[in-house]
């Protein structure tokens, strides 16, 4: 059994890389190779069943308990428990634990000296009991006489005892028990950045195909019939019976989605010729107040102009939708016969989905953020299952990031910008989709278990100074049917494979423009009243994630994967920066040592030169002083010692 290969996270080498067993025949010579190799196998075989099949934790017993003599003591009843790496711990007999000398031992052996008695401490602290598998060799015998050039000297132990110790640790134990939502979690990231990536795409679910119907066909009438002439009806009475002056910030969403309705009726009407309004009216009479509804179009967007726009729409996601609604209905509707020279925002507005530059800009960003953060989270992906949905994002052509618009600027939105918009958003929502099936449905496959701590967990212990007050043995681990890794599936798995059998093995859904009727008016996307409302998750796949990521009672919650950060701390940083002004220094003391060697270089070639030139110029000179003798006047005066004798009180 080879073990060359181990879990990657730094722990014991759990899983073999391939398990081989001794094969015997008639005339091999067996030697302690042989022998050993089948013990391994089996015992390595044994080990994989145990930790694949089951789990760590308790299978049977061990029940913690009170000393009967009180104090630091408790009392670990026989039972039977697996750890993760798939070794058997057994108690055949009760077994009393002072809890007391492990602590101190445990402060020992974390800090490296003894801190003296652990009963000194004051309050109560907590501690959790594990036990651990170990072996032991015993029963040394003499080996006989082998032609082995070095042999064991002494004897040799001839037996392997499986055993087990208590230690107590910091009330922290990992959980092995593994929640589907934890891996879903890995594979999405953050929650915090993928919210608004679902956020944004599901606005694009509203926004995509209008804004193909829009730019396919933009010289094109919108159908319109009777549920168009209902929607007209129906918004421009409430409108009436709204009331006046600024509304209440909860009641303007109320006033905008009708807005929005009747703004859309009204667009589908301007988008007839003359001839075509006339047949409209005739079959629809209450188109007759198409003037009055304009009226009160304005008159109501007058009244949403003053509302404040964060209270009234605390999602700024909304809040962008809300605020083109008010403009574009203003721009495109409220004028007599509709806005003609803009075309593509006048058949949004007749499809429930206004888009302004304002808004226009937004979509840029979030089609390039949605983008990203796809080739993001696959670049972090290894087991990917859909392996042409790196390369179909890679193909979507994203529009340029846009500046913010100037305050009263009249840009139109051009066709083949409209267009690429539109294109990008319904190719990304189906990337999206395609990659968070993809994460959904690969979580049905639980992973191995990654063994780092082979401790398992008995109870959680509370000490009043060196005395055991309470133990609490009901969160420990227990090997379940289809062990830990199954555990918290049961109850929901069921549910998750009628799921899987509806959405994990369907055909890879596909980009398919809009195609147009024709010579019939343009069906165009219906006007949908959930646009600014809070967008529900329906659909099997948001039934799934729901049921991954909601914990039922009693249920571990999934761990949410977050991106880790360092943090220097102060007395390092305040080191680096000293050392980086000392290095500054250096460099600034180098340069101008540079500069004097540069300097003495310069002096030394001038002496030289110098020198070389000195003979032939003042040559007779110095020779005429050299043997010419010193005049009496330039001799220095020789001063001569006295010979006084000092009087009394003078100093010599």
């Amino acid at each position: 059994m080879r073990t060359d290969c181990g879990c990657g996270c730094g722990g014991t080498s759990a899983r073999p890389s391939a398990f081989v067993r001794p094969r015997f025949f008639a005339g091999q010579l067996l030697t302690e190779d042989d022998l050993g190799l089948l013990v391994d196998y089996m015992t390595g075989k044994s080990r994989l069943h145990n930790r694949s099949m089951f789990g760590p934790g308790v299978v049977c017993g061990l029940e913690v308990g009170c000393d009967p003599c009180g104090g630091g003591k408790v009392v670990v009843h026989p039972g039977h428990a697996l750890d993760c790496t798939g070794n058997d711990i057994v108690l055949n007999c009760k077994e009393q634990v002072d809890v007391q000398a492990l602590v101190r031992e445990l402060r020992v052996s974390s800090l490296g000296v003894d801190c003296g008695d652990p009963c000194d401490d004051d309050g109560r602290r907590r501690y959790g009991l594990f036990v651990r598998y170990e072996e032991l060799s015993v029963e040394p015998v003499a080996p006989y006489a082998t032609e082995e050039p070095c042999p064991s000297p002494g004897c040799v132990p001839s037996r392997i005892r499986e055993g087990f110790r208590f230690v107590v640790k910091c009330d922290d134990g990992e959980d092995h028990r593994h929640n589907p939502g934890t891996r879903l979690l890995a594979r999405l990231g953050d929650p915090r950045k993928y919210s608004p990536v679902r956020d944004r795409s599901r606005r694009f679910e509203f926004y995509a195909d209008a804004i193909l119907y829009a730019t396919l066909g933009s010289s094109r009438t919108f159908k319109f019939d009777a549920t168009e002439a209902k929607q007209y009806k129906d918004s421009l009475e409430w409108l009436r019976k709204s009331g006046e002056g600024t509304p209440d910030p909860l009641a303007a969403p109320e006033i905008t989605e009708h807005v929005r309705a009747l703004a859309g009726a009204i667009a589908r009407f301007d988008t007839h010729d003359t001839d075509g309004q006339k047949k409209l009216l005739s079959d629809y009479s209450v188109l007759d107040s198409v003037s009055a509804a304009r009226t009160e179009l304005e008159r109501a967007c007058g009244r949403l102009t003053g509302v404040d726009a964060k209270k009234a729409w605390p999602d700024p996601l909304l809040r962008s939708i809300a605020g083109a609604v008010v403009t574009e209905t203003q721009a495109r509707v409220v004028p007599d016969g509709g806005d003609r020279s803009a075309p593509i925002e006048a058949r949004l507005v007749a499809q429930g989905t206004p888009m302004n530059q304002a808004l226009k800009v937004e979509f840029c960003s979030d089609l390039s953020q949605i983008r990203e953060w796809l080739l993001g989270r696959l670049e972090r992906t290894s087991a990917l299952a859909d392996c042409s949905l790196r390369a179909a994002i890679a193909q979507i052509n994203v529009p340029h990031l846009l500046p913010p618009p100037e305050p009263g600027s009249d840009q139109r939105l051009e066709i083949a910008e409209s267009q690429q918009i539109g294109e990008a958003a319904a190719r990304l929502i189906i990337a999206v989709r395609r990659f968070v099936t993809d994460a959904a449905c690969s979580t049905l496959n639980p992973p191995c278990s990654c063994c780092t701590d082979t401790d398992v967990l008995l109870a959680h212990l509370e000490l009043d100074d060196c005395d055991v007050v309470r133990i609490c043995s009901a969160t420990r681990e227990q090997v379940l049917p289809g062990g830990s890794q199954y555990g918290e599936w049961l109850p929901k798995l069921y549910r998750l494979r009628e799921l899987a059998e509806r959405l994990c093995c369907q055909p890879v859904p596909e980009f398919k423009a809009p195609s147009l009727p024709g010579n019939e008016p343009v069906p165009g996307k219906h006007y949908d009243d959930s646009l600014l409302r809070r967008w529900p998750q329906t659909g099997d796949l948001a039934a799934m994630l729901r049921l991954l990521l909601r914990p039922a009672p009693g249920e571990t919650p999934p761990k949410a994967l977050h991106d880790q950060v360092y943090t220097t701390p102060s007395e390092v940083t305040d080191s680096l920066h000293e050392l980086a002004a000392l290095r500054t220094q250096v460099t600034e003391l180098t340069a101008a040592l540079e500069g004097l060697r540069a300097q003495l270089g310069s002096a030394q070639a001038q002496v030289t030169e110098v020198r070389e030139q000195l003979p032939e110029r003042l040559g007779s000179r110095l020779e005429q002083l050299e043997g010419a003798e010193e005049p009496e006047s330039a001799k220095p005066a020789r001063r001569t010692r006295s010979t006084r004798t000092p009087k009394s009180g003078e100093s010599t």
